[in-house]
């Protein structure tokens, strides 16, 4: 099992949107809200390092989202 967590900046008064499409993926696990210079703070998890790499490229494309900063666990 792939894992990764990515630390996501939005845009300004979104954070619903983007959670709402964050829950139409059912290999994101966990978000979290955080204050400061990231927004969110997402779990993922994928049976192959393909897949994790196409997860984060599906949620990359929120159109919400600013920015992603993957951060992938080994």
């Amino acid at each position: 099992m792939e894992k990764a967590y990515i630390l996501l900046t939005v845009e300004m008064g979104s954070g619903k949107e983007v959670l709402n499409a964050l829950d139409e993926i059912p290999d994101v696990k966990e978000a979290h809200k955080l204050y400061g210079v990231y927004d969110f703070i997402i779990h993922i998890e994928a049976e192959t390092p393909q897949e994790l790499k196409d997860l984060i490229d599906r949620i990359r494309h929120i159109r919400e989202i600013r920015s992603a900063m993957p951060l992938i666990c080994t």
